[in-house]
């Protein structure tokens, strides 16, 4: 009977932990040396959640930097070729040798505060819009106007909804790149971390002056 029990108990255990994990949108906890941010993968960019899921588990991340930092903009990372660079190496070009076919969800995923979205070349030479295979940024932005968000309606010929506005004129973003980047997650903790790295002193190229690092991404959930 005690065996019984033991097993049924080891069961239940098994079961409840598997609950939690979530396969659809999966999160992850990204440490870097300034501290810890925590971001969740959509379900509806399924190429991008699965693509950035390898990469964490072939620990492509480990220790590259954030090259491309620009205050009231967003903070860039996933250069392969950034985690030895030295302090004059122009960044950005890295690669893994593919891309990720455009999954734009828009007006459900959105360039709001704490975004995650795919790094991409411009239309010029990429017009299908398709994602760099491991580059992404998280947004920081700015905060808008009505006025502002009318304006870039009528450029852009969309139309944001109520929450959109509502988001871009108290928490910010940026909306100009929404549309035209693939928006793949957001953060749920840690966007003061994300925040305080948008700030520091920036180089030639937006590379922060003293190194930002990624030191481990691990799915948590």
């Amino acid at each position: 009977m005690k065996k019984i029990s033991l097993l049924l108990f080891v069961c239940i255990l098994f079961t409840s932990s598997c609950a939690k994990r979530n396969d659809n949108e999966p999160v992850f906890k990204i440490e870097t040396t300034e501290g810890t941010i925590i971001v969740k993968l959509y379900a509806k960019t399924p190429q991008h959640r699965d693509n950035f899921m390898k990469l964490v588990e072939a620990n492509l991340y480990e220790g590259v930097l954030f090259h491309r930092v620009i205050k009231d903009f967003m903070i860039q990372a996933g250069d392969p070729d950034s985690k030895n660079a030295g302090p004059k190496v122009v960044l950005g070009s890295g690669d893994v040798g593919y891309t990720v076919p455009s999954e734009i969800v828009f007006p459900k995923y959105y360039h709001k505060k704490g975004a995650v979205a795919a790094a991409r070349q411009g239309d010029d030479v990429n017009p299908e819009r398709a994602s760099s295979g491991c580059q992404f940024y998280i947004v920081k932005g700015k905060v808008f106007t009505d006025a502002e968000l009318n304006a870039l309606e009528q450029k852009k010929s969309i139309k944001y909804t109520e929450q959109q506005r509502a988001d871009y004129k108290t928490v910010g973003g940026t909306p100009h790149l929404d549309n035209a980047y693939t928006v793949f997650g957001e953060v749920i903790d840690g966007i003061e971390i994300a925040s305080n790295i948008s700030l520091v002193k920036t180089g030639k190229y937006d590379r922060p002056l003293e190194d930002v690092r990624i030191l481990k991404i691990k799915r948590i959930k």
